[in-house]
């Protein structure tokens, strides 16, 4: 792990469109050509969807549980921290680059316990809903879990850093948790899952 803060980056993006991606390839961080369709860029093309999500949530945080704003919004500068290692293989991994630590894992789980610790115990799955800041969180947590998969199937191919798979999985957790936490805030029941409630389960045929 680095003993100092970060890198800034360094970018100028005059041009947006390059057309060197028209074949069905893209560069890494060291410029190596690789398939748009490979494990590595699906992974962290993955977490920057998850950022996008991160961010709406965000948005919506703001209009109702503000005190969430400043964690999804870390959150987001640790996504693309990701990204930025995901994006490098481990030979040209720079000392400094960005990237998702011990620290950062540890900060989640600091989190999930607190907010786990004001909630009722669950007696039932629950489902998305209730508010629409809960079900933003919900989206993120399954966009979450797909990235830890893509990640996994990633750690098969080639090595990527252990904290990458932790982290995505601490994350998916704290969103779970974060849904639940602000329906507590904001006083709206939670959605309790309920077999019974399907068209079958309501439905019964008429008796003779």
């Amino acid at each position: 792990m680095p003993d100092a803060k970060f890198d800034q980056p360094r970018l100028a993006l005059n041009r947006i469109y390059t057309k060197t991606g028209d074949q069905g390839q893209t560069h890494l961080a060291g410029g190596q050509r690789v398939s748009k369709d490979s494990a590595r860029i699906e992974c962290y093309g993955t977490v920057d969807e998850l950022n996008a999500f991160t961010g709406m949530a965000a948005i919506s945080a703001a209009e109702c549980v503000p005190s969430l704003v400043p964690i999804l919004r870390r959150v987001q500068h640790e996504l693309f921290n990701l990204g930025s290692i995901l994006a490098t293989k481990p030979e040209d991994v720079h000392p400094k680059q960005a990237r998702v630590t011990e620290i950062e894992i540890r900060q989640l789980e600091t989190e999930i316990d607190r907010m786990n610790a004001t909630l009722a115990p669950l007696r039932s799955f629950v489902l998305p809903g209730g508010t629409r800041l809960n079900t933003e969180l919900h989206a993120c947590r399954t966009i979450c879990r797909r990235a830890e998969r893509i990640a996994v199937a990633l750690s098969r191919e080639e090595p990527i850093p252990p904290e990458t798979i932790q982290y995505l999985n601490r994350l998916s957790d704290a969103f779970f948790v974060w849904s639940r936490w602000v329906n507590h805030v904001l006083d709206v029941p939670e959605i309790l899952w309920e077999p019974n409630q399907s068209a079958s389960g309501t439905n019964s045929e008429p008796r003779p």
